[in-house]
């Protein structure tokens, strides 16, 4: 079940043979973080991507007012890392912490590396993966220029409505650029 999950991501692309498919699921380690755990803290570098199987992450900073920014949430069935630090080796700025119970996949690094070395196809996928990241970037910057946070919160929504009610209300308004009580009222207007 949990290996179909991975194969149907990868085999999405269309980039991947079966047998690398099947490679890269035999290279996977199973990893589970509780609620509050950490994938990674600020300071530490990178060395693995991780695919969500079940739960969310939520991805954040803290800024000069020593204030916690939620800049991302990372949700089931997609692939999740410091990328910034994952690619450049150095330390993060960021942190990775569980905000549910949440079920990982994990492969290293230096076993990607080794990947992309023996086939062409891998380094197709990790530029693909770099292009998806940057597009993602780019709408989240988009959103919060032009949309008005009720639009973005029905966009949440409407793509993970199984586990928006999960997310605790503070790292939802952070990640909304909103106040808690401006996100109080958003939801109040979706309540049945």
């Amino acid at each position: 079940m949990k290996d179909d999950n991975v194969r149907a991501f990868l085999k999405s692309f269309d980039i991947l043979t079966n047998v690398e498919i099947d490679d890269f699921i035999e290279l996977l380690t199973y990893k589970n973080l509780k609620k509050s755990e950490y994938f990674i803290k600020e300071g530490e570098t990178c060395k693995q991507v991780a695919f969500v199987l079940s739960g969310s992450l939520r991805s954040y900073y803290i800024s000069d007012k020593e204030e916690e920014i939620t800049y991302c949430i990372t949700f089931p069935n997609s692939l999740m890392t410091a990328y910034s630090s994952f690619l450049t080796a150095q330390p993060t700025q960021e942190n990775i912490q569980a905000i549910t119970n949440t079920e990982l996949l994990i492969i290293p690094k230096n076993t990607f590396e080794e990947l992309a070395q023996q086939s062409p196809n891998w380094i197709f996928f990790l530029k693909t993966i770099a292009e998806q990241q940057y597009i993602e970037l780019e709408k989240r910057i988009f959103q919060l220029q032009r949309s008005d946070a009720t639009k973005r919160y029905a966009e949440m929504l409407k793509n993970q409505p199984e586990y928006i009610q999960k997310i605790p209300l503070q790292y939802l308004a952070s990640y909304l650029g909103i106040t808690q009580r401006h996100l109080s009222r958003i939801r109040k207007e979706f309540s049945f």
